[in-house]
């Protein structure tokens, strides 16, 4: 049968090659695993480049690494790609249509990951994509020996990241990654300060707003009594 404008259109979408957009693995092992990766990493990185359109912050995100073949993949906990769109809405990230892989993977381990962060994914970061800073964070302290570990790609291996003041540098990001408690932060160098967490951005914003509620509500009682007095001033 002869092909006709339409199947010749419809053929390469059936032939066409899916690239699943989950892994079908729940997001943290525990609740201090998510606020982690969520609230102390994942917002606060993309508001520190809020103002770059060319850096790429994602977390739980798919990365395929070989055209034509979906089964090679990965899923870091959060991952930043400099150099690309920061499109918060990609469903999957590509390297060859990206044009590159991440250049720092940060991954928050676990009882049920922890072989695989410092196995498969400790070669497929260093031999396969690249990728030029990995991090490894044991929330718990269970697993890992420091807890917080970092390695940087000098020449084709990974060196480790030796600790500054107890936090790690990233000449990636230009931030310091420094553990509390089970909780890890990102401290800026260059201002002294850690950067605030989302929870702490949105206490801050709640504050402003009462301040502001209270100024307001000032104001209105100020204007009440002035015309109080207006009214009472003899003519």
């Amino acid at each position: 049968m002869a092909q006709t404008r339409a199947t010749k259109t419809l053929t390469p979408r059936l032939n066409e090659i899916e690239y699943p957009e989950s892994d079908g693995k729940p997001f943290g092992e525990t609740s201090i695993h998510v606020n982690v990766i969520t609230q102390s990493l994942l917002g606060v990185i993309q508001g520190f480049y809020k103002d770059n359109p060319n850096v790429a912050v994602h977390s739980n995100l798919l990365v395929y690494y070989v055209e034509d073949d979906p089964k090679r993949n990965v899923c870091p906990d959060l991952f930043v790609a400099f150099k690309v769109p920061s499109d918060i809405k990609r469903r999957t990230f590509k390297v060859w249509d990206e044009g590159k892989g991440p250049d720092l993977v940060i991954e928050v381990t676990s009882k049920k990951t922890r072989r695989e962060d410092t196995g498969r994914k400790f070669e497929l970061y260093r031999d396969v994509l690249k990728v030029r800073e990995y991090f490894l964070f044991d929330p718990f302290e269970e697993y890992l020996e420091p807890s917080l570990q970092g390695h940087r790609l000098r020449r084709g291996r990974y060196k480790p990241i030796a600790a500054v003041e107890n936090r790690l540098p990233s000449e990636v990001l230009g931030l310091h990654l420094e553990r509390n408690g089970f909780d890890l932060r990102l401290y800026n160098p260059q201002t002294g300060v850690w950067l605030p967490t989302r929870m702490e951005l949105e206490e801050e914003l709640g504050a402003v707003k009462a301040d502001r509620q209270q100024a307001e509500a000032e104001i209105q009682r100020l204007r009440r009594e002035i015309d109080s007095l207006r009214k009472k001033r003899p003519e």
